[in-house]
């Protein structure tokens, strides 16, 4: 596993709220052209906005590159990421 990952380097950076770019990404939990919900060292994050797509994707590295209008992103609590799908799945069931 890489030295970055283990040591919890994590990085966001964003430019013109076209593209971001995120170092420490441990797993891609859920993504839409609306939302992508993300396991980084720092902690669940979401990214909100439109028409967002990966275009680059390294697991080894833990980096990952998102284009599309970007409105928003937040670090999510684990407990709050758990209502979340459930919440989800309720609908879904309903």
């Amino acid at each position: 596993m890489d030295k970055d990952i283990i040591s919890g380097t994590h990085n966001i950076n964003i430019s013109q709220r076209k593209s971001i770019n995120i170092s420490g990404v441990k797993k891609i939990e859920n993504f839409d052209e609306s939302e992508f919900l993300l396991e980084t060292n720092m902690g669940y994050m979401q990214i909100k906005g439109s028409s967002l797509e990966i275009i680059k994707l390294d697991t080894y590295q833990g980096d990952v590159a998102i284009k599309g209008k970007i409105d928003s992103l937040i670090y999510l609590d684990t407990n709050k990421k758990q209502e979340k799908s459930e919440g989800i799945f309720s609908k879904l069931f309903k």
